[in-house]
């Protein structure tokens, strides 16, 4: 009975994977690529398919509709999602600016999934019923203040928990974003001393806000991040955060701070309740 999640090594965008004690699975951000498998078409969804076995979803978030985090999207329906949750407030004009002819495309997929599913969550697949889920608690925030000029802080933050271990993912939120959600004391109470943070904005210097990492307090920051990213701030996630022991697939392992997809590849948390009736958390990675 214990939660799995991975952080997938997809280049400079971002896609998670959760399964719940329960076996249901939830996928937050479609990224896709793969520095480690040197395969620029490497799809997470479709590797949960056919290696993973998962048939459906139980869960879909997307963060914001960037393309970075909707890579993947054409591959959406080969796993049927029963539940999508996305910013909906945002307008197709607000999310097509400045977009690439070529991507196109993607977007148009996405606007065509965000029509469809506009029915009410069964209560059987409602995310905020911990039964639904083996006890994983899901908590989701949505910043709306902020000017849609920059969709970065309109980013839903997930908050998942379980067997005392809490696991914060925050999208692309940018300074005024965080700002807003910091006057949220239910937002303030669910991210305060979690265990693993995944960095804003792929590490950025743009995401990264002094004030929330420091409530976060996190015991590993994990940054999603591309080979040629600019103005990283991992030093300084690394100095916010109060270090665990990571675990390589090779073999040995060392107190981290900071891990990143770009750096250790795929990267791997497990954490629930072990057979001493003790709450546990292992992270692995390449």
């Amino acid at each position: 009975m214990n939660v799995e999640v991975v952080f997938w090594d997809v280049q400079h965008g971002q896609s998670s994977y959760i399964k719940s004690p329960n076996n249901r699975h939830i996928v937050i951000d479609l990224g896709t690529g793969s520095y480690g498998g040197n395969n620029e078409e490497f799809s997470p969804l479709m590797y949960l398919k056919n290696r993973f076995g998962v048939q459906q979803l139980d869960y879909v978030v997307i963060t914001h509709p960037h393309k970075d985090h909707i890579d993947d999207i054409f591959n959406f329906d080969a796993l049927s999602p029963k539940v999508f949750r996305r910013p909906r407030h945002l307008t197709k004009e607000e999310i097509m600016k400045d977009v690439r002819e070529q991507d196109i495309p993607k977007f148009e997929k996405y606007f065509e999934i965000d029509r469809r599913y506009d029915y009410p969550v069964s209560e059987d697949n409602d995310p905020s019923n911990p039964d639904n889920y083996g006890g994983l608690i899901i908590r989701g925030f949505g910043p709306r203040s902020c000017s849609t000029s920059n969709i970065n802080n309109h980013s839903i933050v997930k908050v998942i928990s379980y067997a005392g271990i809490r696991v914060v993912f925050t999208g692309d939120n940018e300074s005024c974003s965080f700002n807003e959600l910091l006057e949220d004391t239910e937002f303030r109470t669910s991210v305060r001393d979690a265990d693993i943070l995944l960095a804003p904005h792929h590490g950025r210097e743009s995401g990264h806000h002094n004030d929330f990492v420091s409530l976060v307090n996190p015991r590993l920051t994990v940054i999603s991040d591309g080979r040629f990213c600019d103005s990283s701030a991992t030093s300084r996630y690394s100095e916010k955060s109060r270090g665990w022991r990571v675990h390589k697939r090779g073999g040995g392992s060392e107190v981290r701070y900071c891990v990143t997809t770009r750096n250790d590849g795929v990267i791997v948390a497990s954490f629930g309740i072990n057979n001493d009736g003790n709450n546990f958390l292992q992270v692995t990675i390449n």
